[in-house]
């Protein structure tokens, strides 16, 4: 997420995420940033990855993907293909990185969407300490390739991960590369496939081979109702007069494969609305979720922050908050 400067001087703490809670008439208190009451050491769910391979199987039918991600997708891998140690056509490129995506993320064959939020991870460490709301709850994996902090998406953000454009092209190389190392060292395509997708247990027991040979059978059905972001909207947010980029996720605006916004679909909660934001601070960037009370039902607004490249299970800051105004649609503190 870009920040956009206003006004002639900055604290030397560049804030792209909303932070600050503002006292009083006293100056904002910086909560973000290894700032907050902390939660984490949690460690992995045990049975989340059971749960990915047990949905991993997609029902028979049309295989349905956003034209938008799509078209990203397919853009992303031709270039890797392009770029590749070994040879690939474009089409089977493409077909390798998307395959993955509906055993993680869409049982039913429907668009996976890129607003996906994990739901199998539901530790303590992962939800807000003060328990000011059910929604508060950070989780860890993100996107139609559920780019999670403790694995691919370590130094991703949810902005990074929802917008189908950049994850497609951090995705698409990093898979081709795979497989082209794998053909490389003497694996057959069936075996170079297995590795390229090693990353994701939906995959574990032949899933996503079976997406692939229906995608080079039958194609995709693209589907003009799901857009970059899946339904997220970009925005414009302030804090302390100046102007940043943010993105808007609320899970009831899903487009495409909904079935993660029911709250019995997993045991984590689904969260409540939030902003996401990248927060630098001498030199180290965190992730920021933002949750206006408005939003949540809580008394406060509440953020959470987590170091990139640290798995949100073991570390995150939470706390109050009163700074964020979304200049987009006037909600917030303005």
């Amino acid at each position: 997420m870009e920040r956009r400067q206003r006004g002639p001087a900055r604290r030397s703490a560049v804030l792209l995420a909303s932070v600050g809670l503002v006292l009083g008439l006293g100056a904002p208190a910086l909560a973000v940033g290894g700032d907050g009451v902390p939660s984490g050491g949690g460690g992995d769910n045990p049975r989340a990855d059971d749960l990915r391979r047990e949905r991993a199987w997609v029902r028979l039918g049309d295989l349905k993907f956003g034209a938008e991600p799509y078209e990203a997708v397919s853009a992303a891998a031709t270039e890797a293909a392009g770029k590749a140690s070994c040879e690939i056509s474009a089409g089977d490129a493409t077909n390798l990185v998307l395959s993955p995506t509906w055993p993680e993320v869409s049982g039913s064959g429907d668009s996976p969407s890129p607003m996906t939020l994990s739901r199998y991870d539901d530790q303590t460490s992962l939800a807000d300490p003060e328990q000011r709301d059910k929604g508060l709850f950070f989780n860890p994996g993100v996107g139609i390739w559920q780019l999670d902090s403790a694995g691919l998406g370590a130094d991703e953000t949810a902005a990074t991960a929802i917008d189908s454009v950049g994850a497609a092209g951090k995705m698409a190389p990093y898979i081709v590369g795979k497989y082209c190392s794998a053909v490389d060292g003497g694996a057959t395509a069936a075996q170079a496939r297995a590795t390229a997708w090693k990353d994701w247990h939906a995959c574990d027991q032949g899933a996503c081979e079976s997406i692939y040979q229906r995608l080079k059978t039958d194609g995709v059905v693209k589907d003009a109702t799901v857009d970059r972001y899946g339904g997220a909207e970009m925005r414009s947010c302030t804090y302390e007069g100046a102007e940043y980029d943010c993105l808007y996720v609320d899970p009831t605006a899903a487009q495409g494969e909904d079935a993660w916004t029911v709250p019995d679909y997993g045991p984590a909660p689904v969260p409540d609305p939030f902003y996401v934001f990248t927060y630098t601070k001498s030199g180290t960037e965190y992730e920021v979720r933002y949750w206006l009370k408005s939003d949540s039902g809580a008394s406060t607004d509440v953020s959470a922050s987590r170091e990139l490249g640290v798995n949100a299970r073991t570390k995150l800051y939470w706390e109050a908050e009163s700074g964020l105004c979304d200049t987009t649609t006037g909600s917030g503190n303005c």
